[in-house]
Parts: C-alpha cells; sequence; structure tokens
C-alpha cells in the first residue's frame, strides 16, 4: 500500500486541488502534503478551506509533527514543505523557481522517505516547478501522475512534466480523486536505495548550508549567474536541464530564460531613463553655452544630445521588438 501523497500545483491548481480533497475517502489511510505557490507573505488559508471543505481533516503544517494518515498538510507561506521519514519539517532553504514554498523539494523528499509508497501528483500551473521533482520521485520508485495538460488553467507545468520524464499516469481534474485513492490501494514496488544526489538537494532545501563544494557534489560550474544573488552557477548532473548556484538557488532552464529574460527589460528601462537624463542635462548645458556666447560648446552639447537621442531610439526599437 501506498501512504504518501505529494502534491504540487501554482496557477489554476487551488480549485483542483478542492476537487481532489472532496473526493477522497473519509478513511484514507495516506497522508496527503501539498505545496502550492504561495509567496512569502501568503495568508496560510488553503489549510482552513480544505478542512472546511472536508471529509478529511487538513491544515497548514507545522515543524516536527508526525505525519498521521487520514490527515491533509499544506505548506506554509515562505517554507518549503519537506516530509522527513514520518516528520513534517519546514525549511527556510533558498527558494527554487523563484518559490518558496517550492514543489519539487516536496517531491524529492516524499522520493526519498517513501519511495515505492509515494505517489506524486502535479498540479495545473506556469513555467516547470514540479518537473525534476516529479523525475527525482520515480528515481525513488515512487509512482507519478500529472494533471492532463488539456485540462489544465495553465498547461505549462504538467507538459514540461510529461517531457521531462516518463510519467505513469494522466487524468482531468474530476477523475484525479479516483485514481489517487486507486494507486492507494495498490501494493507498492519494491524498495530502492534513494540516490544521494537527491537527498543532498532536499537536505539544502530544508536549510543545510551551501556552498562551492557542497553544489560540487552534485553539479559542475557553468558560465552563467544567478538572477537571486549573482553567484555562478552550476549544473545539475541529471535530467531535466537545471542549475544551482553556491548559496542553494535553484533553476530550470526555463525558469533561468524568464528571469534572463526580465533582467534584459529591466536594464533596457534602466538605460532608456539614464539616457533620457543625460540628453537634457546636454540641451541645458548647450543651452547655458549659447547664452554665455560658447557657441562651438553648444554645438557640440547639441551634437551629443542628437547623439543620445539616437541610443534611445535603438533601445526603444529593440524593446518594442522584444
Amino acid at each position: 500500500m501506498r501512504d504518501i501523497v505529494a502534491i504540487g500545483g501554482s496557477a489554476g491548481s487551488v480549485e483542483v486541488i478542492r476537487t481532489i480533497c472532496r473526493g477522497l475517502p473519509a478513511d484514507l489511510q495516506a497522508s496527503v502534503l501539498i505545496a502550492v505557490h504561495v509567496g512569502s507573505i501568503g495568508q496560510d488559508l488553503l489549510g482552513r478551506i480544505l478542512d472546511a471543505d472536508g471529509p478529511i481533516p487538513a491544515g497548514t503544517a507545522v515543524e516536527g509533527e508526525p505525519l498521521e494518515r487520514g490527515r491533509i498538510y499544506v505548506a506554509p507561506a515562505d517554507h518549503h514543505l519537506v516530509v522527513d521519514d514520518r516528520t513534517i519539517r519546514l525549511g527556510r532553504g533558498p527558494r527554487e523557481n523563484m518559490s518558496r514554498p517550492a514543489i519539487d523539494p516536496l517531491f524529492r523528499s516524499a522520493g526519498i522517505s517513501a519511495g515505492p509508497r509515494a505517489i506524486g501528483v502535479l498540479l495545473s500551473g506556469m513555467l516547470n516547478d514540479g518537473a525534476s521533482g516529479l523525475a527525482d520521485l520515480k528515481r525513488c520508485g515512487g509512482v507519478t501522475v500529472v494533471q492532463s495538460p488539456l485540462d489544465a488553467i495553465e498547461d505549462e507545468m504538467p507538459r514540461t512534466a510529461l517531457l521531462a520524464s516518463d510519467i505513469d499516469y494522466r487524468a482531468s481534474a474530476s477523475d484525479l480523486a479516483g485514481l489517487i485513492g486507486r494507486l492507494i490501494e495498490e501494493e507498492a514496488g519494491p524498495e530502492l536505495s534513494p540516490p544521494a544526489n537527491i537527498a543532498l538537494e532536499v537536505a539544502i532545501a530544508v536549510g543545510r548550508p551551501s556552498d562551492s563544494s557542497v553544489i560540487a557534489e552534485i553539479a559542475s560550474p557553468v558560465p552563467l549567474s544567478c538572477p537571486g544573488c549573482g553567484g555562478t552557477l552550476s549544473q545539475i548532473r541529471r535530467s531535466p536541464l537545471r542549475f544551482r548556484c553556491q548559496v542553494g538557488h535553484g533553476y530550470t532552464a526555463e525558469a533561468l530564460a524568464q528571469e534572463q529574460e526580465d533582467a534584459v527589460d529591466e536594464a533596457i528601462r534602466i538605460a532608456l531613463r539614464v539616457i533620457g537624463e543625460r540628453v537634457v542635462l546636454m540641451e541645458k548645458m548647450a543651452l547655458e553655452a549659447r547664452q554665455a556666447g560658447r557657441t562651438a560648446a553648444a554645438a557640440s552639447f547639441d551634437e551629443r544630445a542628437l547623439e543620445l537621442r539616437g541610443h534611445a531610439d535603438v533601445l526603444m526599437e529593440s524593446a518594442l521588438d522584444r
């Protein structure tokens, strides 16, 4: 029998989670752990909502509490939720894919702690948090499930998970509770030895100090910079393609590309503002020189202002083309 169900989702997933939890039996012989992207100042309302929905008791996870079957545990804001054997751990480790809580640490920890007794379920969301965690959960012998992309409000997370590894099942929101119930009742597969590199990433999420020597155990340096801290990124030595910096910030390739895109846009905006200010300054200096009868200096300032306007036009055209 499988007794750990880890569910992750982002945009468009809350109603799916409510549908799943309402559809599970009241005598569920498994613990359900849920990580949803809520940011650092979330109100931790989902646990109360699920508890009111019934039929299974639900609440926000608490550090150190023992896992009980027939209960639902929701990750609190600004904390990674992981399971350590039969104990809840809440981590303030580095963000993964700009999120804390992130989905990948939960999936990895479920795989490490429960192996073939774990079920990972990835729901609607943007970008691809959860894809590598599902792949790691499967490496530990667990069963992987995604919401059908055609059924998801935001299809990117389930779709990229299907591309990242050999997912066992996909189902619509209305069918997920029944599928999870059947998977719980099935006999679990054989125990596998969990890879040490997966366990290390779970430890980083919980808060293990990370530096270049720690990251070198699981990744190789590449000429890329971390958007979060500016440190050097290293490429994780297992699929799907993703990166960590020396302090532990984690990014999938897609999340990193999005962060770089945002950084380029911000750089263009800053450059346009600085150039605009330089144009104003050159024009004022030209006016002052002209009033003082320094015509050559005024012409030089006018020429410089014209050049700067040309630079601004090029940057604006580049920004509009993006």
